[in-house]
Parts: C-alpha cells; sequence; structure tokens
C-alpha cells in the first residue's frame, strides 16, 4: 500500500483558534462522433466544452455519453489516498465505466507533465487532483465545469468560472512509532529535543508533496511566521537537519513506514493512521495533533481541456459531489469539501462524521496569492537547506 508522494500547493489554512458552451449542431454532431459521444438530446453541445450537466442535456444525457465513452483515465490516486480505492470501484460498479489508474504516487507537478504531454493520446489523464497552486498556475489547461451541488461548494474554495474546485482535506499532525520513540511530541517545539535524533520524517520533499510542504508552513506559523512568511519554518527544518533530529527517509509508502524507518512521521492526519498504512498490531502507532495553530489543507479537482472522454471525466466529477462520493472520503477521514452542507442537510455518514478529529471552530485560509508565493518559497529555500 501506498501514501501517495504529492503534492504541493492544496489550500492551506490556518486556525490558532481553529477548515456551455453550446455550439453549432452540425459542429458539435460531427465533434461527439470523433470523440465517441453518444449523440443524445444532448448533441447540440459537445461534452467537451460543456460547463454543466444541464448545459449538456441534463445527467440522463450525461450519463448515456459517458457510458459510450466506456472508460476513463485517471492519475495519482492510491487506493488507501482518502479512501480513493472505493471511489473507484463505486463509480465503475454504479455506471459500468472501466477507469484507468495510472501513476498513483506522482506529484501535482508530474500530473500536470503527464496531462499536457499525453493529451493527444487516449490514454491522457481525464481528471486531476492536485494542489491548488498548480490547480491556479495551470488552469489554462482546464476545461470549465460546475457540478450539480456547486452551491455547496463554499465561495473561497473553487474557481469562479468552474477551472478548478476544491474536493477534500485534513490537518497536519505528528505519527509515533512508538516502538522506536518512548514518548511522541505534542508540540513543534519538543521535536527540537535531543532524543528525537534522526527521528523526524516527511511524507515527500517539500516542494514537490503538499504534506512535506504543509509541515514547513505549518512550523512556520508556529515559530513566528505567518501565511506571507514561511522563513521561520525553513528555518526550524534547517535546525533539525543541522541537530541530527531530521530524518532525510521519504516516508511516502506504508512498506518504508512498517520497517521503522519513519519514527516520527508529519503527515495530514486522514494519512497518518496505522489503519491507513495498514500497519500491523505489533506496531504500536500513535497520533497526535501538535498544540500551537492548527494547519488545514484541501486539494483540487479539475477536468483536462484535452480530456479523451469528457462525458466520463464530467460524470466522475457529479460522483465525486454527490453525497455518496463525499461520504466515501469522509469514511476515509478526510474531510469532504462539501461536509458543512452535509451536516445541514443531515446526508453525512454519521458514524465516519462522529470519528473525525474534534476540531475547533472554522479555519482560516490564505489568499491564493500567498498560497502560490509559500509554495514558491519553500521549494526554493528547501534546496539551500
Amino acid at each position: 500500500m501506498t501514501t501517495r508522494y504529492r503534492r504541493v500547493g492544496s489550500r492551506l489554512g490556518q486556525s490558532g483558534a481553529r477548515f456551455a458552451a453550446p455550439v453549432a449542431a452540425a459542429a458539435a454532431v460531427a465533434l461527439a462522433a470523433s470523440l465517441g459521444i453518444a449523440a443524445t438530446a444532448s448533441a447540440s453541445t459537445s461534452w467537451a466544452t460543456a460547463t454543466s450537466a444541464t448545459a449538456g442535456g441534463g445527467m440522463t444525457a450525461l450519463v448515456a455519453a459517458a457510458k459510450k465513452e466506456g472508460k476513463l483515465n485517471v492519475i495519482a490516486l492510491p487506493s488507501d489516498w482518502a479512501n480513493y480505492g472505493k471511489e473507484i470501484s463505486s463509480f465503475e460498479k454504479k455506471y459500468g465505466i472501466k477507469i484507468t489508474s495510472e501513476a498513483p504516487d506522482d506529484s501535482s507537478a508530474e500530473e500536470i507533465t503527464a496531462l499536457t504531454q499525453l493529451k493527444s493520446r487516449s490514454s491522457a489523464p481525464d481528471v486531476v487532483d492536485v494542489g491548488e497552486s498548480f490547480a491556479v498556475a495551470d488552469k489554462a489547461d482546464f476545461a470549465p465545469y460546475k457540478v450539480a451541488t456547486w452551491s455547496s461548494i463554499p465561495v473561497a474554495n473553487k474557481n469562479v468560472s468552474g477551472l478548478w474546485f476544491n474536493d477534500y482535506g485534513g490537518y497536519i499532525s505528528f505519527g509515533c512509532d512508538m516502538n522506536i520513540v518512548s514518548v511522541c511530541p505534542t508540540s513543534w517545539k519538543a521535536l527540537e529535543g535531543s532524543q528525537y535524533k534522526n527521528d523526524v520524517s516527511l511524507n515527500g520533499v517539500p516542494g514537490e508533496a503538499s504534506a512535506a510542504t504543509s509541515a514547513v508552513w505549518a512550523a512556520a506559523l508556529n515559530n513566528g511566521g505567518s501565511f506571507s512568511n514561511v522563513a521561520p519554518g525553513l528555518a526550524f527544518f534547517s535546525t533539525l537537519k543541522s541537530s541530527g533530529n531530521l530524518n532525510a527517509t521519504n516516508c511516502n509508502s506504508s512498506t518504508i513506514v512498517a520497517s521503522g524507518q519513519c519514527p516520527i512521521l508529519i503527515n495530514w492526519d486522514y494519512l497518518n493512521s496505522a489503519a491507513a498504512y495498514d500497519l500491523p498490531a505489533s506496531l504500536k502507532w500513535k497520533v497526535v495533533d501538535p498544540t500551537g495553530a492548527s494547519f488545514a489543507a484541501y486539494y483540487a479537482q479539475a477536468i483536462s481541456k484535452y480530456a479523451p472522454d469528457p462525458a466520463a471525466a464530467r460524470l466522475w466529477e457529479e460522483y465525486l459531489y454527490s453525497a455518496a462520493g463525499q461520504n466515501i472520503w469522509l469514511e476515509g477521514g478526510a474531510r469532504p469539501i462539501e461536509l458543512p452542507a452535509m451536516v445541514k442537510a443531515g446526508t453525512e455518514n454519521k458514524t465516519a462524521y462522529a470519528a473525525l478529529p474534534a476540531v475547533k471552530n472554522v479555519a482560516k485560509f490564505p489568499t491564493v496569492a500567498q498560497a502560490t508565493a509559500a509554495g514558491t518559497a519553500i521549494a526554493s529555500g528547501w534546496t539551500s537547506l
């Protein structure tokens, strides 16, 4: 099993007090034929340009067109990341559409590279799930689309035109292998203790993987930094490196974690559990939410404007943002973006919701510009540590 070596630049947050274009009918029919899309009641609109299910003729037409395509290509979605294995199998079962999942451990940067370099191939990614800064920077490669539950996604968590929209998120936490460390640290300051020599590890590389990048930003917020100043976070990890406390192991897989190479792992809370890592009972694993400023992040969905299966891509997004799709993420320990609306409507999986760590107040988020700048600064600064 993997823990997904990805992805930098998701929407980051702190809480110290705590997350159709219509076209001519003839042209549309011709394009539909070239793409293998059914010419249904929505023949006057190409699914490659449809900005909503309604714009394409409705959900019935979308489902029919997606089934006609018969496949969907996804990338960087390990089965044990936020319960994506169940998302994929449930979608396939419901619609009879085969999902090809490539490169599960790719980073956001690698997702975008695949999207642009493979865009003329039938195997190109139809959709991506990337850090927000990548979604913002690469929006020219995305197709605008608004799911049926668009109004349930907070305004701050989506591009106004539907080029990208946040999907799920979590909080930075410390996971401890209690067979190695005698006391699991509960604060960022505690990580500097001499008893933690070669113990503090990350999931991925700051500047490339969101969990690792977020660890640096969270350290900054807890050491005098801010949304606009990540330098204290880089200085903090520089100190850990100088003292010998920083472990250079890239803890991006369950196998590595289970082997005892990651005594203290800083990672998202929905990944940083014994269950998520599928650890044996003999390995005593403890997770703590560090004191001080809490740190949260969301990832973002986007549809490739080069998608070889444009109807299936749009149907996939409709499924992810339905109550069924959102609850599957929730069952995986992640916090789906529509959770507040679902709780209000009473449609959340109550058992899964109750299992989430308690969070006080509402998360505060930086601006898109701050998130992008921070990701760039951390990527640059980490190489010179």
